[in-house]
């Protein structure tokens, strides 16, 4: 394909672009200089209308090479032991993406004492499942508290930044969202309009089967699963080879590899159900999108443990299971989303500088080779994917801690390769994304909490499932189911207690906060009262000239 920038070639040679905008080649003059004519004069819908119609196909702000390779030195070129320069990364790319990258640093901290702790249990009591009680409760109040001091230390990040408390900004519609031109009621703007009661039947007649045949399907692909182990099995007690020994693992490897592919599969078609569902905002469309992710990656990845811990209540299974599934999916989560792109683009990078050198144009040939670059590189679609990838990690973690304790070093291990390569995913692989302000990490949030509340049922199950407890109750397992529930209400009630007793914020930016808001009414309060004295005044001025004409 043949590409031209005009721009290049009438502007001045000192002349930088900051953000680049790729418009279709079939684009009129007049809408040019009518879009050039809405940028001058700062207002953002004439980029939005354009992408909606499709005559910009995409907009994105060029890397600051200079700046970029100062971040990288300190970042991940340099492979050591040492804390991310977050405050860098939050100048260069903004806050959501510092925040994402601060989170990934402090749960992968927070993942030592887990590791350290499962490690002897994994090497010494493996089977002796009376003694993970302790192990299983210190994961349940571990869970708790990472997530509860880490508002706390997100707090002060997003305070030492400006963001913590911000107003909630009104929201345009976003690129994409179609409908009949009419006048909006709140803007008095026209813009397209949608009715709802359309969007809810596409909702509720399409996609909510749909997401219901996708999760039916995710189930009988696991069956197979099933059948495959069963016959590996079969064929390891007839035969008893080493072979046929490693030929064990290969079914679980197999639906490792088939989970990743058929949740890739269902996020573009969740994508493009969500788009078009037609949602005016983008945060109900980002809500949507997460809803229906979120609920088929859990089955998906989670239902065959289960399936194995409470229907075939078979251990051994179990742990192999969740070894195979965490070991395989961290491994294809670092060779897709960076590695195989990072080859891809470097690929790509010579063919560009090729191109330049044969080029015999009057441009600035370093500016020229750079746009060209940035502009084949992958778009980054936001931080969804990769707090998925936690969020799924946590869920390996602490769902089955106590049948698989290794569980945690293996995350570990992954999360400090994976800094390094989500960093030069970011500065070396994908296009720079706009900066976006945040407060928190938001409703993944509330997603690690719920988490952390499943993963309280299902360790207090597993223990009252196992041998050495059932020994205890021989007579009545009522009793057994009693004292199960109670321990994980109790446990329960503790993880409440505990969020209770930790403040979200720090006691000091509690207090800075008060001032502030006491300072903000204060000053509120002088300039009423300012303004009631000059209205007084001018009240009392034309009171005195009225008598004076009267006189």
């Amino acid at each position: 394909m043949k590409v031209t920038l005009s721009a290049l070639d009438t502007c001045e040679s000192s002349f930088t672009p900051l953000v680049v905008l790729e418009l279709a080649q079939d684009v009129k003059e007049e809408t040019k200089e009518w879009l050039k004519n809405r940028i001058i004069s700062k207002k953002e819908d004439g980029v939005r209308r354009l992408l909606t119609s499709g005559l910009v196909i995409q907009v994105f702000p060029l890397h600051d090479n200079e700046a970029l390779k100062k971040l990288e030195d300190t970042w991940y070129t340099r492979f050591a032991l040492k804390c991310q320069p977050i405050d860098h990364i939050r100048g260069y790319f903004g806050e959501t993406i510092a925040l994402y990258f601060g989170f990934l640093e402090y749960f992968t901290v927070a993942l030592i004492p887990m590791a350290v702790i499962g490690l002897p249990y994994y090497l010494f009591v493996w089977e002796d499942y009376d003694k993970y009680v302790i192990f299983a409760s210190f994961n349940l109040i571990w869970s708790t508290v990472i997530l509860e001091v880490w508002k706390r230390g997100c707090a002060n990040m997003t305070y030492r930044w400006g963001t913590l408390v911000m107003k909630r900004q009104f929201e345009e519609p976003r690129p994409g969202f179609h409908g009949v031109l009419g006048i909006n009621p709140v803007t008095g703007r026209k813009e397209p309009l949608y009715p709802s009661y359309k969007r809810q039947l596409r909702i509720y007649l399409v996609s909510l089967p749909f997401v219901c045949l996708c999760l039916y399907f995710s189930l009988y692909v696991m069956m197979i699963y099933f059948d495959m182990e069963a016959w590996a099995l079969s064929l390891h007690d007839n035969s008893g080879s080493e072979w046929t020994s490693v030929l064990l693992y290969v079914p679980s490897i197999i639906y490792a590899i088939v989970i990743e592919i058929m949740n890739r599969l269902y996020r573009y078609a969740a994508e493009f159900l969500t788009s078009w569902e037609n949602h005016r905002l983008e945060s109900a469309y980002q809500n949507h999108l997460i809803l229906k992710v979120l609920v088929f990656n859990f089955l998906n990845c989670f239902a065959s443990l289960f399936y194995i811990a409470f229907v075939l209540r078979d251990m051994k299974l179990l742990r192999q299971s969740l070894a195979t599934l965490l070991i395989t999916s961290q491994i294809l989560n670092q060779i897709m989303e960076s590695l195989l792109p990072y080859w891809l683009q470097r690929k790509h990078h010579v063919q560009v500088k090729r191109k330049v050198q044969a080029l015999k144009a009057d441009i600035d040939a370093t500016l020229y080779e750079q746009v060209v670059l940035e502009k084949e590189m992958g778009t980054y679609l936001g931080t969804f994917d990769d707090y998925l990838e936690l969020f799924l990690q946590f869920g390996y973690v602490s769902l089955f801690s106590c049948v698989y304790p290794l569980a945690a070093a293996f995350a570990v291990l992954n999360n400090f390769t994976e800094v390094n390569s989500d960093a030069l995913k970011m500065c070396r692989v994908l296009k720079r994304p706009f900066s976006e302000p945040s407060a928190n990490i938001g409703v993944w949030q509330l997603a690690f909490e719920t988490m952390s509340v499943i993963s309280v049922v299902t360790n207090c199950a597993l223990i009252g499932m196992s041998p050495q407890v059932n020994a205890l109750f021989p007579e009545s397992k009522l009793d057994l189911v009693l004292i199960v529930v109670a321990v994980e209400h109790a446990l329960l009630a503790l993880k409440f207690i505990l969020a209770f007793a930790i403040p979200d914020k720090p006691r000091h930016i509690q207090m800075k906060l008060a001032r502030l808001e006491f300072e903000s009414l204060e000053a509120l309060k002088q300039q009423q009262m300012k303004l009631m004295a000059e209205n007084l005044k001018e009240e009392s001025r034309e009171g005195r000239k009225e008598e004076e004409e009267e006189a």
